[in-house]
């Protein structure tokens, strides 16, 4: 189950790319993300619903779920949109694929959990293989006040994905499962943005075309029903830096889609990243050695 959610995710979430691209024109960035969220929220109420597993909370898991919608399904979108008119996607890719090592360092300060080294290791593996495999895009990008200003707002959407992380798991450890939180976190967090929207005076424009109905429904389905909830299902099984790793992963699918569909070019220094990407992949899952009867008894 676990390598079935973690193979789902990577290939949704590398994928939405695609559906991002197909967003832009008429409608603003900010109002498409309240339209996704708002939309995936009232799938997910209705399929609870229907089902009768909609899970009752109390004021604390609301209050909980507010801030999951905010750094989950608000601010974080927001950060790393915003990166993107400044930064390189590739240098954005690298900055996001951190949250596996801002994952093991914030549930090791707030749920006391020993920071395994292979994770750390592999961690470390993925992000230089990232680095390499946009090389070329990096290289040829020159810093700037905007560069500067576009790096510290993706790694602020990169705190924001993790904190989330951290605050889903917490829900699940006091019995709540991902359907339901996702639910209330994303009505909250779409509500949130539309009265950013509102207050700034940005218009909800609507482009009623294939283009952009079907790239908004792939974004709320797959895109955030199945690939959110397959993805903090995995933060609560695995934990959550190991499953933080599918940050690291998204990019490939992402290129491998982009060499079939847009004729991207595989580079020496690529493939090298992309080997050193998956040896990152293997370092973070290998479970370790058990300490010999001896070291026990020591």
């Amino acid at each position: 189950m676990n390598l079935f959610l973690y193979l789902l995710t990577v290939l949704i979430w590398g994928t939405t790319w695609i559906a991002l691209k197909l967003q832009l024109g008429v409608v603003a960035i900010p109002v498409s993300i309240v339209y996704r969220f708002g939309l995936a929220a009232l799938v997910l109420f209705a399929l609870l619903l229907l089902s009768r597993k909609l899970q009752v909370m109390n004021k604390r898991g609301h209050l909980i779920c507010l801030a999951q919608g905010l750094c989950l399904f608000c601010v974080n979108f927001m950060c790393f949109l915003t990166a993107s008119q400044w930064v390189p996607t590739g240098l954005i890719a690298v900055v996001f694929s951190t949250a596996t090592l801002w994952n093991a360092l914030n549930a090791r300060i707030f749920f006391k959990q020993k920071i395994a080294r292979n994770v750390v290791a592999g961690g470390a593996l993925g992000l230089l293989g990232l680095g390499l495999l946009f090389w070329p895009e990096l290289s040829g990008h020159t810093a700037s006040p905007e560069t500067l200003l576009g790096l510290g707002l993706a790694l602020i959407g990169t705190m924001c994905f993790s904190a989330g992380n951290m605050l889903s798991s917490l829900q699940q450890k006091a019995g709540l499962k991902p359907l339901t939180t996702n639910a209330w976190g994303m009505l909250y967090g779409a509500s949130m943005l539309a009265l950013y929207c509102g207050l700034s005076g940005i218009p909800f424009n609507m482009e009623w075309n294939a283009r952009y109905v079907g790239s908004l429904l792939y974004l709320v389905i797959p895109g955030s029903v199945i690939g959110f909830t397959a993805y903090l299902t995995l933060v609560g099984r695995m934990g959550p830096e190991r499953a933080a790793y599918c940050t690291v992963l998204f990019p490939l699918v992402a290129l491998n889609v982009s060499a079939y569909a847009e004729g991207y070019q595989w580079s020496p220094p690529a493939l090298a990243g992309l080997v050193l990407v998956m040896l990152g992949n293997v370092l973070v899952f290998r479970k370790p050695k058990p300490l010999p009867m001896t070291a026990k008894l020591a």
